[in-house]
C-alpha cells in the first residue's frame, strides 16, 4: 500500500489530516491482503515538516485529538505487525522527522534534509526525544535536540538514520522494490519481529527470551502453531522456495 502525505504547500499536519492517517493505517494493519506499507510525501520539496502550526493559530490544539494511531497516525499505532517504508523525498523536520523514525526502514532522496527545530518553536520533539537517544549515539541525539540544527541525507545515513540515499528519480523505484521483497516474504514471521523488538525494549535479554519460548507473545504462538511454520522447514528439506499464506 502507498500512503502519500499531499497537503500543499508542504505537507504539514493538522489534527484531522492525523486522524485520517491513523485510519489509513489502520486498515492497513487489519487488512491480511496488504503486506507492505509505503510512505512518502506530496511533490518534491517536502516530505512532513510536522506539525501544521497556522492550524495550530487558528485554534488545533497541540494535546488535541490525534486519533487512533497517534500524531501522523503511525507512531502510537497499536499491533503494527507489518513493515512500513519510509521514503523520504524531502525536508522531513520536527513531527515528520518523528514519522519517518516510526517507520521500519528509511529511504532518502540525496536533497532530503531533517531537523529537530521544536526547540525553537519553545515545545519539545516528545516522539523524537524518546526514539532518538535509543538510535543514535546519545551526545549526536542531545546536540540535534538542543540545537534543532539541520543536518543532510549523508550525515543521516552516517549516524544510521537511513537505510539508503537514492537520488530523487530513483527514490520510489527503490521503495517498491524493497516492498515487493518485503511482500514475498512471510507475514507471521514478520509480525512475530516486530511484536518482539517492541516487547524487548526495555526488557532484560533472559526475561525475553523467556516470554518468547513460552510463546507468550501473541504473533509467536500464532507462528509457531502455523501452517507457514511446516510449509518453511517443508520448503527447505524439499529445496524449493516457500509458499506462504500468513496462517
Amino acid at each position: 500500500m502507498l500512503v502519500t502525505l499531499d497537503r500543499p504547500k508542504a505537507n504539514a499536519i493538522d489534527l484531522e489530516t492525523s486522524r485520517i492517517m491513523g485510519e489509513v493505517f489502520a486498515d492497513f494493519r487489519d487488512d491480511p491482503d496488504l503486506r507492505v506499507a509505503i510512505l512518502t510525501g506530496g511533490g518534491e520539496k517536502f516530505f512532513c515538516p510536522g506539525w501544521d502550526l497556522k492550524a495550530a493559530a487558528d485554534g488545533d490544539a497541540v494535546d488535541g485529538d490525534y486519533g487512533i494511531g497517534g500524531f501522523g497516525g503511525l507512531q502510537e499505532l497499536r499491533g503494527m505487525n507489518k513493515p512500513v517504508i519510509a521514503a523520504v523525498n524531502g525536508i522531513a523536520c520536527g513531527g515528520g522527522l518523528e514519522l519517518a523514525l516510526s517507520a521500519d526502514l528509511i529511504l532518502a532522496a540525496d536533497h532530503a534534509t531533517f531537523a529537530l527545530p521544536e526547540i525553537r518553536s519553545g515545545t519539545v520533539a516528545d516522539a523524537a526525544s524518546v526514539k532518538l537517544p535509543k538510535r543514535i549515539p546519545y551526545h549526536i541525539a542531545m546536540e540535534l535536540l538542543l540545537t534543532g540544527r539541520w543536518f543532510d541525507a549523508s550525515e543521516a545515513k552516517n549516524w544510521g538514520l537511513v537505510n539508503e540515499i537514492l537520488s530523487a528519480d530513483a527514490l520510489m523505484d527503490r521503495a517498491w522494490a524493497l516492498a515487493e521483497l518485503l511482500a514475498s516474504g512471510p507475514p507471521l514471521v514478520y509480525a512475530a519481529i516486530k511484536e518482539i523488538v517492541r516487547d524487548a525494549e526495555d526488557a532484560k535479554f533472559q526475561d525475553a527470551m523467556n516470554r518468547i519460548t513460552k510463546r507468550q507473545l501473541e504473533t509467536v504462538d500464532r507462528l509457531y502453531a502455523s501452517e507457514d511454520q511446516l510449509e518453511g522447514a517443508r520448503a527447505f528439506a524439499e529445496k524449493r522456495d516457500p509458499v506462504w499464506k500468513g496462517r
